[in-house]
């Protein structure tokens, strides 16, 4: 197995840096400890999405969604130009309650649901930001910036991995891209959350073909290749009951030029992924990294995630994206753990450690990056609930982080 360039990055101290304003107003740095949040009430339905307020003040504003539909719901916070996402809260199931908590500075942005997790999503709805703009203290500002570089790194790193992907894929070294899809995919993973709010490159990077479909985009990127790659699994699974209703008419293999065509994409949508996080004007606010930290757990929990093994539906390569999410959400905690301990979170930090740790040593049964990780269709479903039973563990205290880093 392929070993990574550099290791998952711990703790990093040193990095210094101003948080510099995006052009998007959404991207505000965030406010000095002790700043009020506003608090808005959201119900999500099948068919519906009630916002109690139009708009807020700026700063950090805390949606509390309750799912009161038949169907497991996402709420979503949209740049002004309907695609940029500014924040977002998934698996939220029938009769539950979840928070996202969002810093954002004056500005026009939307509000919207997703009942069933799939789909244009429903009840968008305006959402109107007044106020002055937000500012952070030295001590968050450097916080910001050392995880700016830490996404930075990630996508660097990303390119080059794809690329050697790719070339084998193109070349019909198909073990050998099979091999490497994995290892490809595992800088991304880290990070996906930041990918998500530059509008449609994550779809078309990493959606599957239900996603897709259900959205009308065309199905491209790393769950394309990896239907060609594994052609005989996905023909398999698309004659089950649950997914025949699928189109079958790309259920044969690419030819050479089709190859080059998806591959050339995925490069070139990586790339640019690359050249944004480059930019002097993108920056994150703390509850974009904290929120983001929490996204990437449930990521792996999601209904078409890596805990069910969805995510990589033929390749059962789940594993690898399972720890990089649960890699991302650490880094992500190590970055703003200076600020929660300085607001007296002290034991959620521990607990925290304490959590990571015991996800680790049970994801480290199964294999690692270097030595490659088990096939998932060979984890059974008691392995399964150990699995999901430590990453709920993980996941409760990951769910407070958010309101001991940002509000004190």
């Amino acid at each position: 197995m392929i070993p990574l360039k550099t290791p998952v990055a711990r703790r990093a101290f040193g990095v210094v840096g101003a948080c510099s304003i995006a052009t998007l107003a959404l991207t505000g740095c965030v406010p000095n400890a002790g700043a009020d949040a506003t608090s808005i009430t959201v119900t999500a339905t099948d068919d519906g999405c009630e916002v109690a307020s139009p708009s807020s003040p700026s700063g950090v504003v805390t949606f509390q969604v309750t799912n009161s539909g038949t169907k497991v719901n996402e709420f979503y916070v949209l740049g002004s130009n309907k695609l940029t996402i500014v924040g977002e809260v998934e698996n939220i199931a029938p009769g539950a309650t979840r928070d996202l908590t969002v810093q954002v500075g004056p500005g026009e942005y939307f509000t919207s649901c997703k009942p069933g997790m799939i789909g244009a999503g429903v009840g968008q709805a305006a959402f109107s930001v007044t106020g002055d703009a937000v500012s952070a203290s030295p001590e968050e500002e450097a916080v910001i910036a050392q995880y700016v570089a830490y996404v930075k790194t990630q996508t660097e790193e990303l390119v080059p991995q794809v690329q050697a992907f790719v070339d084998a894929y193109k070349a019909g070294n198909d073990d050998e891209a099979r091999v490497l899809f994995p290892i490809a995919r595992i800088n991304y993973e880290r990070i996906e959350p930041t990918a998500e709010q530059f509008g449609d490159l994550d779809p078309k990077i990493d959606y599957r073909k239900p996603g897709a479909i259900e959205e009308g985009l065309d199905f491209t990127g790393f769950h394309r290749i990896e239907q060609d790659l594994w052609l005989d699994r996905a023909i398999e699974n698309y004659s089950q009951p649950e997914t025949n209703h699928y189109p079958k008419d790309d259920l044969v293999a690419l030819t050479s030029e089709q190859r080059a065509e998806i591959g050339d994409q995925l490069v070139a949508d990586v790339t640019e992924l690359k050249e944004k996080v480059a930019s002097p004007d993108f920056s994150l606010t703390l509850a974009d990294i904290t929120e983001g930290a929490k996204g990437l757990l449930d990521e792996v929990a999601a209904p078409d995630g890596k805990l069910p093994g969805e995510e990589n539906e033929f390749a059962h390569t789940d594993l690898y994206d399972f720890v990089a999410n649960v890699e991302g959400a650490q880094v992500a905690f190590d970055t703003v753990r200076p600020l929660l301990e300085a607001n007296g979170g002290t034991a959620l930090a521990e607990d925290l450690d304490t959590r990571f740790a015991d996800m680790f040593e049970l994801l480290g049964t199964y294999g690692s990056y270097e030595a490659g990780f088990v096939s998932y269709d060979t984890v059974d479903d008691t392995k399964r609930n150990e699995l999901a039973a430590k990453l709920t563990a993980l996941s409760d205290p990951m769910s407070r982080l958010t309101a001991g880093v940002v509000q004190s």
